[in-house]
């Protein structure tokens, strides 16, 4: 079974009104994934995912709304960002090109033995020892809507 990280990005554009598109097949991603026991994120996501949805997206979240959010995501498998996810997240940042959180985020995706982490910020068909990156959203076409029409 193909085990799937999400980034940050992929919560965020379930709840954004100004990306339909992208709502949509982040969405329909996301429960996929869920139903069928591949999804896994990081206590990193989470966290960027309150606060982004509280306060950098045009239509924010109420914090209540955001918070009923994250105790729906925290049911799903979880990767705790521990001292020792730090630290080798900073030697990939220091072998990698990539930024720290970057890193960070596919450290945790390789900590949780994911074999592919979804992301719109990294380099697509990238490999990190064991996980691909691909970005669920090349492609996205404009007139994509909740309702599945691609």
């Amino acid at each position: 079974m193909t085990r799937v990280f999400l980034d940050t990005n992929v919560l965020v554009y379930m709840f954004d009104t100004d990306e339909p598109a992208k709502r949509a097949r982040a969405t329909r991603i996301f429960q996929t994934l869920a139903e069928e026991g591949r999804a896994l994120l990081s206590t990193q996501v989470l966290q960027e995912f309150y606060a982004v949805s509280t306060g950098r997206l045009r239509s924010t979240l109420a914090p209540a709304e955001a918070g009923a959010a994250l105790e729906a995501f925290a049911r799903l498998p979880i990767v705790t960002v521990t001292p020792d996810v730090v630290l080798a997240a900073a030697r990939l940042h220091q072998s990698g090109s990539i930024s720290f959180w970057d890193a960070l985020i596919i450290q945790a995706a390789l900590s949780g033995g994911a074999d592919v982490l979804y992301s719109e910020d990294l380099q697509h068909s990238r490999r990190f020892g064991g996980v691909l990156i691909e970005n669920p959203f090349l492609g996205v076409d404009p007139g994509e809507t909740e309702a599945g029409n691609a």
